[in-house]
């Protein structure tokens, strides 16, 4: 006596769908940077960073020749502003 399986191996629906997946051209994909007209100037221009720095350098400089000045009304407006928030 011969017995058929319900589904054979031939039949298997996951088949399709691996041959499609298989047939697919691998595309490669590729990233592109573009940097506008107006980031070039930008880059150009004196960076907010060595303003910055520069200021950092002066009131070192203060600091270290003792000729700097603390404004105490100026600390407690920071101060406030701070814990207000």
């Amino acid at each position: 006596m011969k017995i058929n399986p319900f589904r054979s191996v031939e039949m298997n629906p996951y088949k399709k769908q691996l041959n499609k997946l298989e047939k697919k051209p691998a595309t490669a994909k590729t990233d592109k940077v573009e940097i506008s007209a107006e980031a070039k100037e930008m880059q150009k221009l004196p960076s907010i960073v060595k303003e910055r720095e520069v200021r950092v350098a002066e009131l070192k400089n203060q600091v270290q020749n003792g000729n700097y000045k603390v404004d105490l009304k100026e600390v407690a407006k920071g101060i406030a502003k701070f814990y207000k928030l």
